[in-house]
């Protein structure tokens, strides 16, 4: 890697753009985390409240994320972004104005509000994952995706909830949505911009094949995904380990930040922001440094120790030690996930990447409605810390046994037989045969 290590992906113009209005996003992403978590709790004061507007958010998610990865795979990525993005700041206006004019007084109002942004976010994802590497070059794919999960912990867990926390007790939720909504503004403003430099933003056609009606491209997407165990495996992994600590994590870590230790909507920032901080100093290692040779034992490992790091809230009984945890919860998801990005872009043909990480989506988040639904009634049958203890614990085992599945670790084992100055294994598409449909791809060490 040349001395410009993680910041490479930035000599180009279009992915500049994107990462600042992505950045742009995020920050207004992390920013609502906080204030509408506050919000709900101040309105209504209980964590079935809470964890209803998580089932708001994330049911029309998964929804809608097939569609989108057959979307993105059809038309040009960019523009499903920008219709996604305008669809999420029309939402945030409308929440900030019922907020600052008193009208947000009912939880029905703010849960269609909620159902529309989630509808709208399940195109944004796959459409990302399926325009980086369209402006990016192969070589460079490690640095952005590593410059993703930078900004990605930069915004949500960082400037987000800082301003957040700094917004909210100044002037309360309502200017913080405000906010969120003029994030996504600026993020649309670059996505327009990319448009007149990019003749090659929008995925090539095949010119000697008829046109595929979208169920087939789905049905296609989702034939290359069963013949992969290391993608369905990983879809599936994610899929139980989601359930297991998402919906507590993030409808419980505020109530115990607000009922149990006292804090206030800063300290609940400032722990968010720790955990940004852990993800991004583990970001920037893995772009300097770079992915080990068994990526896919690393990527687990990464992700049951951070699934574990879980267990933390549990146990923890002063804001310090909850920042402890969030900084190993964040950092080393952040790791685990470079390499995910990076094994799925380099090993999955471009014409079907739109279409593979719909699925990753669609699979992985498919429970977390579910897991926001019984947040609320198992921390009342069991208590809050009992809750999030358990959620580590069962999440991590339940993480680590997958990498033992028969064949999960074959891409690994191939790169294993490539010369040891090469990191990767790169799968290149040939053309297809008449009589053999089918794509072929050979391995070409780099």
């Amino acid at each position: 890697m040349s001395k410009a290590g993680p910041l490479r992906p930035l000599r180009h113009r279009q992915f500049r753009l994107l990462w600042t209005g992505m950045t742009a996003s995020l920050i207004g992403d992390g920013m609502l985390l906080v204030a509408l978590a506050w919000h709900v709790y101040d309105l209504f004061g209980v964590p079935a409240a809470m964890s209803a507007v998580g089932v708001a958010l994330s049911l029309p998610q998964v929804v809608t994320l097939l569609l989108g990865g057959v979307i993105s795979d059809r038309f040009d990525p960019r523009r499903v972004m920008l219709v996604s993005d305008l669809v999420r700041g029309t939402v945030m206006v409308i929440i900030a104005v019922l907020t600052l004019t008193g009208a947000l007084t009912s939880l029905w109002m703010l849960l269609v509000l909620a159902v529309i942004y989630g509808a709208a976010a399940g195109f944004f994802g796959p459409s990302f994952d399926a325009l980086v590497p369209q402006i990016v070059p192969e070589e460079d794919l490690v640095a952005a995706n590593s410059l993703d999960q930078f900004v990605r912990p930069a915004g949500l867990g960082i400037f987000g909830p800082m301003l957040a926390g700094a917004v909210i007790g100044v002037a309360g939720a309502g200017w913080a949505f405000a906010v969120d909504a003029a994030t996504f503004a600026v993020s649309v403003a670059c996505l327009l911009a990319m448009r007149r430099s990019s003749a090659t933003l929008a995925p090539a056609a095949e010119d000697d094949e008829p046109p595929l009606s979208m169920w087939q491209e789905l049905r296609e997407g989702i034939r290359y995904v069963r013949s992969h165990v290391w993608l369905w495996g990983t879809f599936l992994s994610a899929t139980f380990t989601y359930l297991l600590f998402v919906g507590p994590t993030e409808v419980l870590l505020p109530y115990l930040v607000k009922t149990e230790l006292g804090g206030s909507a800063t300290a609940l920032g400032l722990i968010l922001t720790s955990g940004g901080l852990g993800a991004i100093a583990a970001a920037l290692a893995v772009g300097w440094i770079g992915i080990p040779r068994r990526f896919m034992s690393y990527m687990y490992g990464t992700w049951a120790i951070a699934t574990l790091a879980v267990a933390g809230y549990g146990m923890a009984t002063a804001t310090w030690q909850l920042a402890l945890a969030c900084v190993l919860v964040n950092g080393l998801e952040a790791a685990g996930t470079v390499a995910w990005a990076t094994t799925k872009q380099r090993l999955v043909p471009t014409r079907l990447l739109g279409r593979v990480s719909s699925v990753d989506w669609f699979v992985s988040t498919a429970l977390l409605p579910l897991s926001y639904a019984l947040a609320a009634p198992l921390a009342s049958w069991i208590g809050v810390r009992n809750t999030l203890l358990g959620a580590g614990l069962l999440g991590a085992a339940v993480t680590l046994g997958f990498l033992f599945l028969p064949g999960m670790r074959g891409p690994e084992r191939e790169a294993m037989y490539k010369p040891r100055h090469a990191r990767w294994l790169v799968y290149v598409e040939k053309p297809a045969r008449e009589e053999a449909p089918q794509e072929t791809r050979e391995a070409v060490p780099v």
